[in-house]
């Protein structure tokens, strides 16, 4: 696993892509030494899918997370009320191809996000209440064996990696 490639969210690594037009660079040396070696793969799934930057916020709705959004029992709002829940479905399915391209078997994306929390994400009240949950782009990598990691995981992935 030492060569192993991993997906990464593309904020994190300083691409102004989020939804109100800035990054959420994560600073751990291993992302710098994991760069130098051209193993991370960045993705934005909501640029991907076509949205532009800025675009306004989303949330998962009533309190759901990513898998219901998979199974189209929940849906992805915006601060508007307009569904945009096929678009972070498309930009799930573009991560998960790019992941099986470059053989990532593992990903750190944006805690946080619809498309991307992996340990939190909002609850859809536009409010700032967060509960425990995942985002659309988690929910279909795990489903498909990929390990998500939040950005405050990178040592963790850091040990398993070796």
């Amino acid at each position: 696993m030492a060569n192993a490639k991993i997906l990464i969210s593309a904020c994190l690594l300083g691409h102004p892509v989020r939804y109100d037009g800035g990054a959420k660079s994560a600073r751990h040396p291993a992302l710098g030494r994991w760069q130098a070696e051209g193993r991370l793969v960045p993705v934005c799934p909501e640029l991907s899918a076509g949205f532009p930057v800025p675009r306004p916020p989303a949330e998962i709705a009533g309190g759901q997370s990513g898998q219901a959004v998979l199974a189209r029992t929940a849906r992805v709002i915006t601060a508007g009320g307009a569904d945009v829940s096929d678009l972070f479905i498309a930009g799930a399915e573009i991560a998960l191809s790019l992941a099986r391209e470059h053989g990532c078997r593992f990903a750190i994306l944006t805690d946080g996000s619809p498309s991307c929390g992996s340990r939190f994400i909002y609850d859809g009240s536009f409010g700032g209440g967060r509960h425990d949950g995942v985002g659309v782009t988690t929910a279909l990598l795990r489903a498909h064996g990929v390990r998500v990691f939040a950005e405050s995981g990178i040592g963790e992935l850091q040990a398993l990696l070796g």
